[in-house]
This record gives structure tokens, sequence and C-alpha cells, in this order.
């Protein structure tokens, strides 16, 4: 039987996973996430599928969050009519994540299609609306962790603890080949650290045929802290952001990292250890989340609050209103905010940077990871001046990271997660990473005993031929954006160069210099104009 596995998402970057498997006349997805990080990425998500949704027969979901799930509204409004097979509390988690994310997506559009009118411009339609993610929700099917089930004749599946958010599982897959034993497979999803709340270490079996595993941080070790050090580092620069009289504002995903932080700062209130201020959850969608938090709290490990107690503060200031919202805005100083999105793309927390990052006694504190070309990731490489909402904001505030909320397994953890996995038979591929974390997790892989054609960094939308025991081949594949397309993106690099621009035209003494210069820089743009037209008049 003819078996192939195609990387269509998290191959080069480490969002929009999804990864179709055909097995003879079956065809099943891996994940089915949102492309997130520069505009040329997230372009991808309103292109048309590079399969057919219609032919689809199931989905296979490792967890919640958006860049594994988010396009899942999509595709079933593009034809796809079969079961989406989740643990229950990554299907609780949908049932808000995925209306918010069409939300979100009618309301960029439309801000979008206003500016588009002022300049003449046809209107774009959003990828999915939230009433095409309430009836994505009719297609979940809950599957318990550890127990086979069978999606498709021929194919089995079972999930695994995979230990980074609530519900989060690796897939075991079993496809019968037609020989004496299966063609045996796991794709790790994503997989959490070893010392992290609410959550068992991921587990899985040994011995496969071809192992998929991400990379997020594939090239870095963090430091190695306990919950309790975690804690201090979130203390020790709680006070110290008050300490300057202005508010702290945290970024943070709505799923997982608002619950951590709300329950660490929870005990934090409760010891004592920091003063007593106003805690502001202000995300709709982290609300929710964290009720779903609530639902399942007995299930949750290492809880320092009595599990009826947990997220029930009276300093916690649950924010779902636009009103409520708009007043935090008006707060000058002595409050802790946390706001969705992680990486300051959408929701609330653009709203808060924009009023509080040109504030010198502010602190902006990073708890999680900057995808490349984020707004996030911008702040946190130091930029000078930002763009939040078409205005230019000048970055005056303190900027603060701690690496303890990660919800990721750093080098070393991946790498004894891999170690417990061989022997693989045919290959281990390396997905949900950029190129420099994929190529120095292959090279300790390598160091490992693996040898090197046993370990594939697929690309986008790059195809395999699989077989049981025997290293994959690679098809001819058509691609969607090439590998520096996704890590790389113009619009950011056209606003750095606007601000060097303006600083360097300023320190320009003479202004008939000033005009040569831009008498230069005026020419290169016609003339690449002009080769852009010309493919135009040869058709």
């Amino acid at each position: 039987m003819k078996i192939e596995a195609t990387f269509h998402g998290g191959a080069g970057t480490v969002t929009g996973s999804c990864t179709l498997i055909r097995a003879g006349d079956v065809r099943f997805l891996i994940d089915c996430g949102m492309f997130q990080g520069n505009r040329t990425v997230r372009e991808l998500n309103f292109q048309e599928f590079p399969f057919d949704p219609r032919a689809i027969d199931f989905v296979l979901l490792t967890h919640a969050h958006i860049d594994h799930s988010g396009l899942l509204p999509k595709l079933t409004r593009m034809g796809f009519k079969g079961p989406i097979h989740a643990t229950q509390p990554t299907l609780d988690l949908l049932e808000f994540l995925l209306p918010d994310s069409g939300k979100i997506q009618e309301g960029d559009v439309e801000r979008l299609n206003r500016r588009r009118r002022r300049h003449g411009e046809p209107p774009v339609a959003p990828a999915y609306t939230a009433a095409d993610a309430e009836e994505c929700l009719r297609h979940g099917a809950p599957q318990p962790l550890e127990t086979w089930f069978e999606p498709a004749p021929g194919v089995r599946a079972r999930l695994w603890n995979a230990g980074h958010i609530l519900g989060s599982a690796s897939i075991e897959l079993a496809i019968e080949v037609g020989g004496p034993r299966p063609l045996r497979m796991i794709f790790s999803g994503d997989l959490g650290p070893d010392e992290k709340i609410f959550h068992e270490p991921p587990e899985a079996p040994e011995g496969y045929d071809y192992v998929v595993c991400e990379s997020t941080y594939g090239d870095r070790e963090r430091e190695d802290v306990t919950t309790e050090q975690r804690r201090e580092q979130l203390r020790d620069e709680i006070n110290a952001a008050l300490a300057r009289g202005g508010n702290l504002i945290i970024p943070s995903f709505a799923v997982e990292r608002s619950q951590e932080l709300l329950h660490d700062i929870g005990v934090l209130l409760s010891q004592g250890r920091i003063r007593r201020v106003p805690v502001f959850l202000d995300s709709p969608l982290a609300s929710r989340v964290t009720k779903v938090f609530m639902k399942h709290a007995r299930e949750l490990e290492d809880i320092d609050l009595d599990p009826s107690q947990l997220f029930r503060n009276p300093n916690f200031r649950i924010v779902e209103s636009v009103e409520d919202s708009m007043a935090i805005n008006r707060l000058r100083g002595g409050a802790i905010i946390i706001s969705a999105s992680g990486m300051c793309e959408a929701g609330r927390i653009k709203h808060h940077l924009r009023n509080n990052l040109w504030r010198d006694d502010c602190t902006v504190l990073f708890v999680g990871y900057q995808a490349p070309g984020t707004l996030g990731r911008l702040i946190l490489d130091g930029a000078d001046i930002v763009r939040i909402h078409g205005h230019d904001v000048k970055v005056k505030a303190r900027i603060r990271s701690i690496e303890g909320y990660s919800a990721h397994a750093d080098q070393k953890e991946l790498l004894a997660w891999l170690r417990a996995r061989l022997p693989v038979r045919a290959a281990v591929f390396l997905n949900h990473g950029e190129d420099d974390a994929r190529r120095a997790l292959a090279a300790l892989l390598a160091a490992q005993g693996v040898p090197e054609k046993k370990i594939l960094l697929p690309g986008l939308d790059e195809r395999f031929a699989l077989s049981a025991g025997r290293a994959p081949l690679r098809q001819p594949a058509s691609r969607r954006a090439a590998p520096e397309q996704l890590t790389q993106d113009w619009m950011n690099a056209k606003v750095a160069l606007c601000h060097r621009m303006d600083r360097a035209l300023e320190a320009i003494p003479d202004p008939r210099r000033r005009l040569e210069v831009l008498a230069r820089l005026q020419a290169e743009l016609e003339r690449a104009l002009r080769d852009a037209r010309a493919p135009e008049k040869d058709g």
C-alpha cells in the first residue's frame, strides 16, 4: 500500500502545523494550524489548501493551540465532513478558541477593508468566520489517552500525554501495509518541559519506523529552574516593575500561560511576597479558557492552592467587556495587566502596548517565545519605534523577559524524548522549528548515534513516500513559499528602513546632499517598478 507524508506547515517555521498522510485510499491530517508571524507567512492562511479538503477522511489533533488547530474552521467550510479526533480537554478549549479566532479574523478584515476602500482597492474576505468555527465544533470526536481507536480501516491511532498544555497529546499511528507488521509512526506534537505545573512530563512508547518531532527550542537550553525558582523570578520582576511607579504589561497566550501566571501570582499574593495590586486578565478568551481549567482542576498536577480556589484571588479582575478594557488604559501605574496575544500580533495587548510602551516608568515582561517578524519579537530585540494600529510608538518602557514559563521542551528535553523513542528504523523528521533550531537538534541527534541520513528536515509542502523499515523517498512537490520568506518580511524591513532613512537624512547637514540621496533612491525604486511591470507587458 502506498503511504505518503506531506508537510504542509510547521516546516521551517513554528506555526501552521499540518501534515497530510495518504495511506492507500485513506487521507487524513495531523493538525490543521494557522500560520502566525510576519505578513508573508500569514498570507498563507488566505490561500487555498494545497489539498482537497473534501477528500480528507478525518483529522487527528495534537492540541488546541491556534497554530495547530486554527484552520480547522476553514477546512470544514471548504468541504471537510469527517471527525476531528482529540482529547476531551482539547475539544473543550476549542469551543472558545475557534469562535474567538473567527471573530478576530472578521475584525481584522473589517479594519483592513476600510483602508482598502480609502485606496480604491477591492475588499477581501476573512479566512473564516465565527459561524464557520461554530459549525466546525460539531465534528469533534473525544478520545481518551493511551487507548487504541480505529479512525479508518487499516489505520489505528493512540494518544499519549505530551505535557504541553491542557489536553495536549502525541499521536501514535499503526498503519496496515499488507506485511507481517504495520508501519508505526509517532507525531510528538508540541512537547512540554520536565518542570511544569498542571501536567506530568511527556511520555510515549519506543521503537518506530518514523518519528516526527517538534524542534521549537532545538538550538537552546534554558536555565534549569524549579517551579519555586521561576516563581521567585516572577516575584522579582513584579516588585521591580511596581517600584518604578508604572504598570506592568505581560503579553500572554490565552491558553495555559495566562492560567500559570494567575496561579503563581495568586500564590505570591497569598504569601505576601508581592504588593496587593489589581491584577487584570484582559482577554475574553483567556477568561473563558480559565473556566475550562477550573472544570478540569482535579486533573491538574502540582497546584499549590486548593483546586476549588484556583484563579479566585480577590485581587484578580477578569475583564471581558470592551468598556472595562478601555478603562484599564486610564490607569497610570500600579497595576499588573495580563493580556493576549502572547506574540502581540492581535487582541487587546496591542492597545495596552500602545498606551504604555512610550512611558519610561512602565515595564513590559515577556514570558514566552516571540516568533521572527512578530511585534513581540521586534520589541524584545530592542526596536526604538514600532507600529501599532497604524501609529508609530516610541519604545521607552523597560523591556524584560523570563524563560521559565515556556510550554516547550528545550534542546536537552527534546533530545531526551527522542532518545526514549529509539530505535527508529527508517527516519526522524524534525518539524515545527526554524532551520537553525532544527539543524542544531539534528547535529546532537547524530552525535547520539542516529545516522545523519535518517534525520530529515522537511521543507514547506515537501512530500515523502514512506515504507516500513526503509528510508523515506522525497517526492516532487510544489512549494507555496521559499524558506527565507518564512522568517523575513518586507513590511517590517520597510518600516525599519524608513526610520533609518529619516535619521540619516536629518544627520546630513547639506540640503542639496539630502536631495541627491532621495533622487538616487527614487531612481532605484522606479527601476524596480519597471522590472516588475516588464513581465506584464511581455504577457
